[in-house]
């Protein structure tokens, strides 16, 4: 009996040990079976007068071998059956344990073997006829007889194993389905955390830098006027309470169960916000050029979640890593029926005197990620414009009806 194997679920090591009882409760039914069997075969073998005196002794005792050899059926059929073939030729006491010999060797092995050892027990039942003839039957009738009966137990195996093996098969598509619903909830688990984590990055990371920018500013400008310190101070405040807004909004995303409503969330902004983006920096004392030439039709609610996203991201990056510069926001739509997305902002010929907030490098992923999912394409990097200076665009094509 084996212990507990590393990688079994709880109670699968119970279940073994339970089984493997069980099967051996089994075995010494069958042996008991056996040796009853063998009692009323000398009884009546007795009666007939086939066998008397000391040969019904020796047959009982063969007959008692070869049903303790039932306790090693599982591990060894094939050779447990082939040692019951000289018993079966001596005696025919040991009839019902060749059948379950017989029986477990069918169900438990496949190939040439099981034939060749039905023909010898076959041939075995023969020479027992030919030893030890019925008076009360024929040879041929009992040669028919001994056919049948081993005809039976071999369509009762074959009928046991075909069971067996559909079972096994149900078994195994279980464990697979059970498996591949595992793989499938760790892949939902990791896209919905990819999904939150952009979220939490494109609602706070936005307004996180501008209470940083206007923080710095404050502390490395102690000559700055009580106007602009109370300007400053106002626009820290007010991103900060909007970045709460924000993460309370996603807490409740996260705490909300399925049966939560979810008509009680804000609504994703979208290109219609824009605008409001756009005053939303230039209170912060980012300059911003907007020019919207879209026009026309609104696009696909997915495009204006990108879009907003897009200007959101150029400004935050413009923000932390050029500020003071100017950021020109371009939307225009093409004549492919593509919305063009255009953010640049020249680079700073100078550090900033303000340390830039931190961040996980992972906004332009996302970006791009988004773009992606709505069938579109994105380019980021740095140029050097006509005039020589050093420019930062961030740009994407997306597809006006998606």
């Amino acid at each position: 009996m084996t212990g507990p194997v590393a990688g079994d679920r709880p109670g699968r090591w119970e279940e073994r040990v339970t089984a493997a009882l069980g099967a051996r409760a089994f075995d010494l039914t069958a042996i008991a079976a056996s040796g009853f069997g063998a009692l009323l075969l000398a009884a009546e073998a007795e009666a007939s007068g086939r066998i008397s005196g000391d040969a019904t002794f020796g047959s009982l005792l063969l007959a008692g071998a070869a049903s303790l050899a039932l306790w090693w059926r599982r591990a060894h059929p094939v050779a447990v059956a082939v040692l019951l073939v000289p018993v079966a030729v001596v005696t025919d006491f040991a009839s019902v344990a060749v059948l379950i010999a017989l029986y477990t060797l069918i169900t438990r092995r496949r190939g040439r073997v099981i034939p060749v050892v039905l023909v010898l027990h076959l041939l075995a039942g023969v020479a027992y006829s030919l030893i030890r003839p019925d008076p009360d039957l024929s040879a041929a009738l009992e040669l028919v007889l001994s056919a049948a009966i081993l005809t039976a137990t071999v369509a009762v195996a074959v009928a046991m194993r075909a069971r067996r093996d559909l079972v096994e098969v149900l078994r195994e598509r279980a464990a697979r389905a059970e498996e591949e619903a595992r793989i499938r909830a760790e892949r939902l688990r990791a896209e919905e955390r990819e999904r939150i984590a952009r979220e939490m990055h494109d609602a706070l990371a936005h307004r996180i830098s501008l209470v940083s920018l206007h923080a710095g500013a404050l502390v490395i400008r102690p000559d700055l006027t009580p106007e602009e310190v109370d300007k400053a101070a106002r626009t820290i405040r007010d991103s900060a309470h909007q970045a709460l807004e924000d993460l309370r909004e996603i807490l409740g995303v996260l705490r909300a169960g399925p049966r939560d409503p979810g008509d009680r969330l804000r609504p994703q902004p979208d290109l219609e916000h824009v605008g409001d983006l756009i005053a939303d920096a230039r209170a912060a004392g980012v300059p911003v050029e907007f020019t919207d030439d879209a026009g026309g039709v609104p696009p696909g609610a997915a495009v204006g979640r990108t879009v907003y996203r897009l200007v959101q991201e150029g400004l935050t990056n413009a923000g932390k890593h050029a500020c003071g510069t100017t950021v020109r926001v371009t939307l225009s739509r093409l004549d492919t029926g593509t919305l063009h997305v255009l953010v640049t902002n020249p680079l700073p010929e100078q550090p900033a005197p303000v340390a830039a907030p931190p961040g996980a490098g992972a906004g332009l992923v996302g970006l791009g990620e988004r773009v992606d999912l709505v069938g579109g394409r994105f380019q980021h990097g740095i140029h050097r414009a006509e005039d020589g200076v050093l420019t930062f665009r961030l740009e994407a094509w997306l597809p006006w009806a998606s």
